[in-house]
């Protein structure tokens, strides 16, 4: 099955692993697959993307997504969760309670941005919450050696950040909006930019220099480009 994943649209990263640059927005979603389970790390920015996902998955890997990490709670991510009937949706502390008071304001930005209004309206109805949050780190388990560890990373590019790492040769970082390759990351009002630079410290110290770090936006990069990120914010807000 893995010969399909580039037919699809999807980058290959490792056996059972892969991403997908979602259009539009260039939001990335991953895929991590054991023997016994499968994680999809974000979700897209509408109902239409998250059944896009979900169908290429079952055609890739032969069975559903059993789990979900999301990133950070902006519509570009989160809005599609609801195709996952079943999946255990994880977020960090604090994501549900937001999400599930801010159906409202993930519609109003979705639509700003260029979402149209039914997508937006459609998906906003059905909004998930994660049930399950992360406080510090959290172990999923799918199966056959197979892991995703969820970090909590705290407030930077959003109030609520969640890395994900996959450990292996060489290892995977999933980093949500924290790094962005295709642009300059974006700081919205819900940013904690002077805790920034400290949430990358934390990805190069999950990764390592050998990882590959996938960004919610734009090409896999490697440590140094973490960096150099980093050393970019740092200047930009005037922390150390």
């Amino acid at each position: 099955m893995d010969a399909s994943w580039e037919e699809f649209g999807w980058e290959r990263l490792g056996h059972g692993t892969g991403r997908r640059r979602l259009p539009v927005w260039d939001a990335t979603a991953l895929l991590v697959a054991g023997p016994d389970g499968v994680l999809l790390c974000d979700t897209g920015s509408s109902l239409r993307e998250g059944v896009e996902l979900r169908v290429q998955a079952e055609a890739l890997l032969g069975r559903r997504v059993t789990h979900i990490a999301l990133s950070h709670p902006h519509f570009d991510h989160v809005l599609g969760t609801a195709a996952f009937a079943g999946a255990q949706v994880y977020g960090s502390e604090g994501t549900a309670e937001l999400l599930r008071g801010g159906a409202g304001e993930l519609y109003a930005d979705a639509v700003a941005q260029g979402l149209p209004e039914a997508d937006a309206a459609e998906a906003a109805d059905v909004l998930v919450a994660p049930r399950h949050e992360v406080r510090g780190e959290l172990t999923v388990d799918l199966g056959g050696g197979r892991e995703a560890v969820l970090v909590d990373v705290g407030a930077a590019h959003s109030g609520h950040d969640l890395a994900v790492l996959v450990p292996g040769s060489p290892a995977l970082v999933f980093c949500g909006d924290l790094v962005e390759e295709s642009g300059e990351p974006q700081a919205g009002p819900d940013a904690s930019p002077a805790r920034w630079p400290a949430a990358l410290d934390r990805l190069l110290e999950l990764g390592g220099e050998d990882a590959l770090y996938v960004p919610g936006h734009g090409a896999v990069v490697d440590a140094a480009f973490v960096r150099a990120q980093r050393a970019a914010l740092a200047g930009r807000f005037g922390v150390s």
